[in-house]
């Protein structure tokens, strides 16, 4: 095994130790969230939809943006740092509201490997489309207010838990306008590769990268705003790498592997880093073919495999296997940079990171 593939395998194995940790952390915090909260006793809906948030979030991933929090504590200190729980609980329910927003936004059925909320209050009230939208929508909003709320309450001084709040209400902002421009990028085919950088920094890096390494030095007494600039650059890499990679998969991924059809976006009219790369590429009768396609909910199977056969031919893949090697190596290089100041097996973890995120395959 490669001294590359031994640091891959560390990152993870430190990865799955945070997830099997978090999700026990997350069930606490969902058991008591109901006696902590002032339900109204006559309401049924709102104890649905507490239990409609803890299945989503219940359902996480990798818990990447945990590990983030817990490794940037480790940069300035081994010691164990009280507030990083409310720190993780807080990323991972603002990233369950923007999981149910999306799911909204794209009139997606499915999230997880399950009913996304949205789709989940349509089936509950099929007779009232309307009250099931708002319920989502009110549902993403909760875990919004209760991810500042954690950190409101978090058990940290007074002045780091302001810091906090301030950090992830940005992150929320950014990710705000992230979506906004997100979806005006589909409005706008002249769109070039700096603007999908700007989409992948707010949509993404800021709060899935950026803000849970702040929250984590904030925590452990850090002051990561010495640091801005070297942080955003790094959070910007992975965030760009991380969007090439899910737009790379979702037309060049294995379907059975990542448990959903490949082709999502396209058809949902998407134009991102893949389809970006194919229409700049491509002759005039490719284009007309991929445009076509574009938008087209009920785009057939053969017609994807004639778009990924486009992509194929002009390079696509390679090409854009290229550029998430090359963001995950400058990212992995501004990481470096950090070892004179900063714990050396704590910045090992960031240096890995981004060649770990270019491998995965869902």
């Amino acid at each position: 095994m490669t001294d590359a593939a031994v640091l891959t395998a560390r990152v993870r194995a430190r990865l799955a130790d945070y997830e099997n940790r978090f999700s026990t952390l997350l069930e606490e915090y969902f058991h008591t969230l109901g006696t902590d909260l002032e339900i109204p006793a006559f309401s049924r809906f709102t104890p649905e939809c507490l239990q409609l948030l803890r299945d989503l979030s219940l359902r996480g991933g990798k818990r990447t943006r945990v590990a983030l929090v817990h490794e940037a504590a480790g940069l300035v200190t081994a010691e164990p740092v009280e507030a990083l729980d409310d720190a993780a609980l807080s990323v991972e329910l603002l990233q369950t509201h923007g999981l149910i927003h999306d799911d909204i936004i794209d009139d997606s059925p499915t999230r997880r490997d399950g009913l996304s909320t949205y789709y989940a209050y349509r089936k509950r009230f099929p007779g009232h489309p309307q009250a099931a939208l708002g319920l989502a929508i009110l549902a993403g909003d909760l875990a919004l207010a209760l991810s500042l709320r954690v950190l409101l309450e978090a058990r940290a001084p007074t002045a780091i838990r302001q810091a906090m709040v301030d950090v992830q209400t940005r992150a929320a902002s950014d990710t705000f306008m992230g979506q906004i421009i997100d979806l005006e990028r589909d409005f706008a085919p002249a769109m070039d590769e700096e603007a999908l950088h700007c989409v992948a920094d707010y949509k993404t890096a800021r709060y899935s990268v950026l803000a849970p390494m702040q929250l984590g030095l904030l925590a452990a007494g850090g002051q990561p705003a010495l640091f801005e600039e070297e942080l955003r650059r790094y959070a910007r890499l992975v965030g760009i790498g991380g969007q090439m990679r899910d737009d790379y998969l979702d037309l060049f991924g294995d379907a059975q592997t990542m448990g959903k059809p490949v082709g999502a976006d396209i058809r949902a009219g998407r134009r991102n880093y893949t389809v970006h790369a194919i229409l700049e590429a491509a002759t005039d009768a490719e284009t007309a073919v991929v445009e076509s396609a574009l938008g087209d909910p009920d785009c057939t199977d053969l017609t994807i495999r004639t778009v990924h056969e486009i992509a194929q031919r002009r390079g696509v893949p390679a090409k854009m296997r290229t550029d998430m090697r090359r963001c995950a190596e400058l990212a992995s290089t501004e990481a470096a940079g950090w070892r004179s100041r900063w714990r050396p097996e704590a910045v090992a973890f960031f240096e890995n990171l981004p060649r770990w995120a270019m491998e995965r395959v869902r």
